[in-house]
C-alpha cells in the first residue's frame, strides 16, 4: 500500500496550491481527482472570461499572463497545467475517492479509477479541496431526468434553431441565455424572482434585460418549472399554467459542495452559518487530521470564497500540518 504524509482530495487550483505548499516543506503528498486537473474549470463554459485579473489566479509564485486584461478559461487551464508540471505534483486523475477510514496519523483512503481498479493508500493527514461545482442543484420536478435537461452549459452552437428554456437569473443563466440567443436558438428564461439578479456582472445585466425588453428573449418571472416533457415544458406563472414548446432545458440554478461525503466523514455544517465546522486558524475540521481547503470552507455561502482567496488556504494548512507532524510523530 502506497504511503504519503498527506492525501489531497481534489486537484483544482486550491488542491494544487496545497500540494505546492506541502512539497516546499518536504511533506510527501498525492492529489486525487475524479476528473481531470482543474476539473471544475474544465467544465466552465468554453468562452468563459474570468471576472478577475491574472495575478489573483496565481499559485506557487508562478506568474500568469493573459492576452487581455482578464484571462479566459483556456488560458486558465494552460496556466494550471504548467504549474502542476513545474512543481512535479503527483496527481492521480480520474481516480475517485470513495471513502476515508482510520484516524489522525493513520488514515486509509479508498479509491476507484475509471478502469474500475480499486486502490488503497495510507496517509497521516487528509485535505479535502473538492470545490462546489461537483453537484448541481436540482429543480425536483417530473421529467428532470430526461436527456434534454442540462446542468452544465458549455457552448451554444449545438442548440442553433432549437427551442431552449434557461432556468435561473444569475450569471450562468444570463450568459447562457445571451449566447444561445446570439447563436440562433429561440430562448425562454424562467425565474422564481422578480427579475435578473443584481449580482449579474455589470456588462451582462443590461444586455440580457434589453433582449427581454425587446421580446428577443421571452421571460417569465415569479414563475417556476412544473414539469418537463419530451416535447414541451409546463410553467407555473402568475397568469396560470403555460405550456411552451421545448427541445432543451438548461437548469442554471447553481451548484453545491458534496455535503453528504463530508457528513459521512465526520464533518458537519454549523447550524447558524451553514458552513462546515473548522478551526479558523488551521482549517482543521471536527475530524482530527482532516483539513478543508477552498470554497467548501464556505459551505452554502459559496460567493464568499473563490480561487482568488481559496488559494491562500494551502499555506495555512501546510504550516499547520508541518507543525503537527513535527510535534506529534505519526502512528506507524
Amino acid at each position: 500500500m502506497e504511503q504519503f504524509d498527506v492525501v489531497i482530495v481534489g486537484a483544482g487550483p486550491t488542491g494544487l496550491a496545497c500540494g505546492i505548499e506541502l512539497k516546499r516543506r518536504g511533506i510527501s503528498n498525492v492529489l486525487f481527482d475524479k476528473g481531470c486537473v482543474t476539473n471544475s474549470l474544465y467544465h466552465y463554459p468554453t468562452n468563459l472570461v474570468f471576472f478577475t485579473t491574472p495575478e489573483l489566479l496565481e499559485i506557487g509564485d508562478i506568474p500568469m499572463t493573459s492576452l487581455n486584461e482578464k484571462p479566459g478559461r483556456t488560458e486558465g487551464l494552460k496556466y494550471y497545467r504548467r504549474v502542476a508540471d513545474h512543481y512535479g505534483l503527483d496527481i492521480r486523475q480520474y481516480e475517485r475517492v470513495l471513502g476515508i477510514d482510520g484516524g489522525n496519523g493513520d488514515f486509509v483512503v479508498r479509491t476507484e479509477t475509471v478502469r474500475a481498479d480499486f486502490n488503497c493508500y495510507r496517509a497521516k493527514k487528509i485535505i479535502l479541496a473538492t470545490g462546489y461545482y461537483d453537484i448541481p442543484n436540482y429543480l425536483d420536478v417530473p421529467g428532470e431526468d430526461l436527456p434534454k435537461v442540462i446542468h452544465y452549459y458549455r457552448e451554444a452552437h449545438p442548440y442553433y434553431n432549437h427551442d431552449v428554456l434557461v432556468v435561473g437569473a444569475k450569471n450562468s443563466a444570463a450568459i447562457a441565455a445571451l449566447e444561445l440567443f446570439w447563436t440562433g436558438a429561440r430562448v425562454t428564461l424562467v425565474h422564481r424572482g422578480a427579475g435578473i439578479s443584481n449580482s449579474v456582472k455589470y456588462w451582462i445585466k443590461p444586455n440580457i434585460e434589453n433582449r427581454i425588453k425587446n421580446g428577443e428573449v421571452k421571460a417569465y418571472f415569479h414563475s417556476r418549472v412544473k414539469e418537463i416533457r419530451p416535447y414541451d415544458v409546463v410553467l407555473e406563472t402568475p397568469d396560470g399554467e403555460v405550456v411552451i414548446k421545448n427541445d432543451f432545458v438548461f437548469a442554471m440554478i447553481g451548484y453545491r459542495p458534496d455535503f453528504e461525503f463530508m457528513a459521512e466523514h465526520g464533518i458537519h455544517l454549523d447550524n447558524s452559518t451553514n458552513k462546515p465546522i473548522t478551526n479558523p486558524d488551521t482549517l482543521e475540521s471536527e475530524r482530527k487530521g482532516m483539513y478543508l481547503a477552498g470554497v467548501i470552507v464556505a459551505g452554502t455561502h459559496t460567493n464568499e470564497i473563490f480561487i482568488e482567496n481559496g488559494r491562500f488556504h494551502g499555506k495555512v494548512i501546510a504550516e499547520a500540518i508541518e507543525k503537527s507532524l513535527h510535534h506529534h510523530p505519526a502512528i506507524e
